[in-house]
């Protein structure tokens, strides 16, 4: 799991078949302070996360596909599957 802050958002006006209906985050990683460690990557949303929302990440392909329910066939790795209302 990872511990990250929606810097963004990626919008596509075209997308391989199966990601036609999946939105694109841009996550930048942060500790438990919420200070920016390491380089933001993108991953899926599974929760209607938004930009400035603190969220947990899956960063492994199995775990990903299960969160979405999608069949193998669908490429995932990394998801948002979690909103964090408080770090203690």
């Amino acid at each position: 799991m990872i511990l990250g802050k929606i810097i963004g958002n990626v919008v596509s006006t075209a997308k391989v078949k199966g990601y036609e209906s999946k939105i694109i985050l841009i996550v930048q990683p942060i500790d438990k302070a919420g200070t920016a460690i390491g380089k933001s990557f993108l991953a899926i949303d599974a929760i209607q996360a938004g930009v400035g929302d603190t969220v947990l990440v899956v960063d492994e392909g199995g775990s990903a596909r299960a969160v979405l329910n999608e069949p193998d066939s669908l490429t995932v790795k990394t998801i948002v599957y979690a909103i964090v209302d408080m770090i203690s």
